[in-house]
C-alpha cells in the first residue's frame, strides 16, 4: 500500500482595508515564511491551497467589501481551487458568531489578537524572537510602521475599540531596533501609524512620548523620511512640532482626522474638543512648523445634523484650507453610543453633503497646487507607469495624496530614489515636473 502523500501548505494572504491590516499581514507572513511555508500576498497564480483573508470592519462599506471577499473564497474552495479558508482582522473580531452560520465553508475564524491561534491551526509555532520582522507588500523604499495597538478614545461613531481593544504602546527599543532592521532592507520612509499616534507611552512611560520616539527613529541610519499618520486633536502633544521642524528627516506633514467642523457635532461625537479649539491648535501648528501640510479627514450626515451644522462645516474649511481633505458618509455601528441615536440624516442627503465638502475642498487643492508651480522639491519616486514616473514630495503620503509625475523620456530615475524636480503644472491632486 502505498503511503499518502501531502500537499504541502501554500498560504495566499488578502489584506483588506487600512495600512494597520496591511502591518499585520505582513508580520502573519514573516512568520509563515520562518516556519518553512510558502507564503504570497494577493496571488492570482492560483497555486495556494489556503488562503487567509484579513479583513476590515470600520464601516458598512468596508464590512460589505469583507464579506463578498470571504463569499467569492468560499465559492473557490466549493470549486476545489483552495483546501482551506481562514478569516482574521477587524470583522471577524467583531461578528464570527454571526458569520459562522451563513458561511460554513470558512474553516476558522481569527480576531485581531489572535495570530499564534491562527500559526498554530497552520500548524506553525509563533517564532518570539521574530518580533518586528515583516515581509513588506509595500514598494521596498516604504513601510508602515505601527507604533501602538488599540485604543482607549471613546468616540461615539467609532467601533474600533471594539475590533481593536485597549491601546497597548510598542516598547521604544523594540521599535527602534524594527526601524534598524528596517533600514538594513533598504527601506527610506516610515509611515508611522496606530489608531491614535498621540496616545504613545501613557501606558507604559506614563506619559505622552511620540516626540521622544520620533527623534530616535530620526537617528536611524538610513531612515530620510519619517511621516506621522492618525494624530488625535485632543491633548494633541505639541512638542513633537518641534522634532519635526528641528529634524530634516522628519516630513512636514500631519494626518489629523478632525472628523466635522461643527462644535455641536463635535461634542455628540465625544471629540474632546471644539470648533474655536480645532482652529487654535492648527494655527498653532503652522505657526510653529512654517510649511507643513496637514491633512484630516471628516464624516458626513452624522445622526442630528442639520443643514446649518453642514453650511458651518463648509465655511470651517474654507478658512482652514487643509492641504489635503478625505471625507466619508455616517456609518451606523452596533454597539457604539452613536447607535443609541437616530440615524437621521438619509442616505442621500449625506452622499450630497460629503461631495459639497470634496467639491470645497478640490478648490483649496488646485489653488494651493497652483502655487507650486515653477518651485523645486525633492522627491521619492514610487513606479513608473505609462511612460511617467510617479514621485511624491514630504508632504505627500501613498496612496492618498499627491503624485508627482514626471515624463519617462525626460531621463532615467530609479524607483526608491530621491530625486530633485521643479513643477511645471498642477492640477487638483496631481503635479507635473521634471528633473533639475
Amino acid at each position: 500500500m502505498k503511503a499518502r502523500t501531502l500537499k504541502p501548505t501554500k498560504v495566499n494572504v488578502v489584506t483588506l482595508g487600512c495600512s494597520k491590516n496591511t502591518f499585520d499581514s505582513e508580520v502573519m507572513m514573516a512568520q509563515l515564511k520562518a516556519n518553512g511555508i510558502t507564503v504570497d500576498h494577493e496571488s492570482g497564480s492560483g497555486e495556494h491551497n489556503v488562503v487567509v483573508i484579513n479583513t476590515c470592519g470600520f464601516i458598512e462599506n468596508a464590512k460589505q467589501e469583507s464579506i463578498d471577499t470571504i463569499l467569492s473564497w468560499a465559492k473557490a474552495k466549493d470549486k476545489g481551487l483552495v483546501e482551506k479558508v481562514y478569516v482574521t482582522g477587524c470583522l471577524s473580531q467583531r461578528y464570527a458568531p454571526e458569520l459562522k452560520e451563513g458561511i460554513p465553508q470558512v474553516d476558522a475564524w481569527f480576531g485581531t489578537r489572535d495570530l499564534p491561534r491562527l500559526l498554530k491551526t497552520l500548524k506553525a509555532d509563533y517564532k518570539h524572537e521574530l518580533v518586528g520582522e515583516r515581509l513588506l507588500t509595500t514598494p521596498a523604499h516604504f513601510a508602515y510602521f505601527k507604533i501602538s495597538e488599540g485604543c482607549d478614545r471613546k468616540c461615539s461613531f467609532c467601533a474600533i475599540p471594539l475590533m481593536r481593544g485597549k491601546h497597548i504602546s510598542t516598547p521604544m527599543e523594540q521599535l527602534v531596533a524594527n526601524a534598524k532592521g528596517l533600514a538594513v532592507q533598504g527601506v527610506k520612509e516610515l509611515i508611522l501609524i496606530a489608531q491614535d499616534l498621540t496616545y504613545y507611552g501613557l501606558d507604559i512611560y506614563k506619559k505622552r512620548n511620540l516626540a521622544e520616539l520620533v527623534d530616535r527613529l530620526s537617528d536611524v541610519e538610513g531612515i530620510d523620511w519619517i511621516r506621522l499618520h492618525y494624530a488625535f486633536p485632543s491633548g494633541f502633544p505639541m512638542e513633537v512640532l518641534d522634532v519635526m521642524r528641528e529634524r530634516s528627516n522628519v516630513c512636514k506633514y500631519l494626518d489629523m482626522p478632525l472628523q466635522h467642523g461643527s462644535t455641536r457635532m463635535l461634542t455628540r461625537m465625544r471629540r474632546g474638543i471644539t470648533q474655536e479649539k480645532t482652529e487654535k491648535l492648527v494655527a498653532a501648528i503652522r505657526d510653529r512648523v512654517p510649511g507643513i501640510a496637514i491633512r484630516t479627514t471628516l464624516i458626513a450626515g452624522f445622526p442630528g445634523e442639520t443643514q446649518e451644522d453642514h453650511a458651518d462645516g463648509l465655511r470651517w474649511i474654507e478658512r482652514m484650507r487643509f492641504d489635503r481633505l478625505g471625507c466619508f458618509t455616517y456609518s451606523h455601528e452596533e454597539d457604539t453610543h452613536a447607535f443609541t441615536m437616530e440615524d437621521d440624516v438619509p442616505f442621500e442627503v449625506k452622499q450630497d453633503r460629503a461631495t459639497e465638502m470634496m467639491e470645497v475642498q478640490g478648490g483649496i487643492s488646485f489653488e494651493l497646487n497652483q502655487r507650486k508651480v515653477g518651485k523645486e522639491f525633492r522627491v521619492l519616486v514610487d513606479k513608473a507607469e505609462g511612460g511617467s514616473y510617479h514621485a511624491r514630495t514630504e508632504h505627500d503620503s501613498p496612496e492618498v495624496d499627491n503624485d508627482v509625475l514626471i515624463p519617462t523620456s525626460t531621463g532615467h530615475l530609479r524607483i526608491g530614489d530621491f530625486a530633485q524636480v521643479r513643477i511645471t503644472g498642477a492640477r487638483e491632486h496631481e503635479l507635473a515636473a521634471e528633473p533639475v
